[in-house]
């Protein structure tokens, strides 16, 4: 399988979460790189000074995002990162993997320009084949 995506985000707090992403883009080959961060002030410290490096910084081309995080969760990521998408040129495709069942949060969530699905946790192999392939 060839690698159609350089690098995933993952934003989450749930290490068993993260390294079992990890795990299974490194084995299926779906990605180059992976970048993790613990919380949404973490990922956008990264977003900010990736836009003001003279630096060629590997910018993802998608982000899996929870919602529920200290510190900056994922609704307050989506606010902050909502306002700078634009000036990001290349194109990231963000979906909200989140264990929330809840419809208000799934409406939410997709009513937002910069997400481009919903998806409820756990990921499943479908899953990750539609967001990385």
């Amino acid at each position: 399988m060839s690698q159609n995506i350089e690098s995933v985000c993952i934003i989450d707090d749930d290490n068993i979460y993260i390294n079992l992403v990890t795990k299974i883009i490194e084995l299926k080959r779906l990605s180059e790189s992976v970048l993790v961060f613990n919380n949404g002030k973490e990922a956008m410290d990264f977003f900010y000074n990736s836009m003001d490096s003279e630096d060629k910084v590997q910018v993802p081309q998608v982000i899996l995002l929870d919602l529920n995080m200290p510190v900056m969760d994922g609704w307050e990521f989506l606010d902050e990162f909502s306002k700078i998408k634009d000036d990001i040129k290349n194109k990231i495709d963000l979906y909200v993997v989140s264990s929330s069942i809840n419809l208000r949060d799934i409406n939410r969530a997709k009513s937002i320009d910069a997400v481009s699905d919903y998806i409820t946790k756990p990921l499943k192999p479908r899953d990750f084949e539609r967001i990385l392939e």
